[in-house]
């Protein structure tokens, strides 16, 4: 007898119910109904209002800081774990804590690697995520990780802008990787700048290496959080003579002064996905939506076909 594929469920954690909402459009089902009761301490208790027993869900939510969206992360996943669900997929359009993805000076914890093993040990078996800080990421998991690239919801956006003399750069040497990865799908340049930071979040000293004289440049980021690396790069590569600068940065942590500085940055604008939810309105950024993205993946997944296509870079 065939296997039958029962229909999949889709339930959100609160701080990404809009894009939840659009992702199960997309998916062809509804948002599944969940409930949060909160006590008066701040401890929460979130409550799926509908049978979940023998079916596949996914729960989507970014686990940007602080704690909470990771804890509200875990206890969904728990709640469908003791409730029976057969397939639990952990959605995490931004995968929080990555950047502690190893010690880099004595005596810090490795985080990402920790909220991988919480996640795991919740209860998920299957992990979708997009533009991880780092790719090594996927192997703190024993359960299967599909990461995605947003590259391919912003490479048409920068064909469609038809840009002259184009050149991709990296803010960093870290993001190199993917920078040439960015050109050699649109056939450009590539310079990067090379930072030197005195403290997290402050940059100390930064060089460009490569010529952006003449160049419409577009930096490449998986995240912008207080936005100083970025609009200090396009300040610079403006003084170096390009014509122009913008930013594509998958995840919008956009902390501290992140608003101002880029409004007051030579960046002609900042180009981000829905992953985390804008916590205020600029008109240099332009957000283009992942929902198509991951609806389409997790359809897939939910068919168990191939999605081997969306790895492109």
């Amino acid at each position: 007898m065939p296997n039958v594929v029962t229909e999949a469920k889709i339930f959100a954690c609160s701080q990404s119910e809009e894009l939840a909402r659009k992702i199960a459009i997309n998916f062809g089902v509804s948002l599944g109904n969940v409930i949060t009761s909160t006590y008066s301490d701040g401890e929460f208790q979130p409550s799926y209002e509908e049978s979940i027993r023998g079916t596949r869900i996914f729960i989507i939510g970014s686990t940007h800081p602080g704690p909470r969206n990771l804890m509200e992360m875990l206890l969904m996943i728990d709640a469908a774990k003791r409730a029976s669900a057969r397939h639990i997929t952990a959605v995490l359009p931004y995968f929080g804590w990555a950047r502690q993805d190893r010690k880099d000076k004595p005596r810090v914890p490795i985080a990402a690697k920790l909220v991988a093993k919480m996640l795991e040990a919740a209860g998920a078996t299957r992990i979708i995520t997009m533009d991880l800080h780092a790719d090594q990421i996927q192997g703190f998991f024993e359960k299967p990780v599909d990461h995605l690239f947003a590259s391919t919801i912003f490479l048409p956006y920068l064909q469609s802008l038809a840009l002259e003399n184009l050149t991709i750069a990296s803010p960093d040497m870290g993001g190199s990787k993917r920078a040439y990865a960015y050109s050699k799908a649109l056939e450009s340049d590539v310079v990067i700048c090379y930072k030197q930071r005195a403290k997290a979040n402050v940059i100390s000293h930064m060089e460009l290496i490569g010529d952006v004289t003449g160049k419409n440049v577009v930096l490449v980021d998986d995240m912008v959080d207080t936005a100083g690396t970025l609009t200090k790069a396009a300040d610079l590569m403006m003084e170096r003579g390009a014509l122009s600068v913008r930013a594509i940065c998958t995840h919008p942590i956009l902390s501290g002064k992140a608003y101002e500085r880029i409004e007051n940055s030579k960046l002609e604008e900042l180009i981000v996905t829905d992953s985390i939810p804008l916590s205020q309105e600029s008109s240099k950024i332009r957000v283009l939506s992942c929902a198509d993205l991951f609806a389409h993946v997790m359809k897939k997944v939910h068919h168990n076909e191939s999605i081997s296509s969306q790895f492109i870079m």
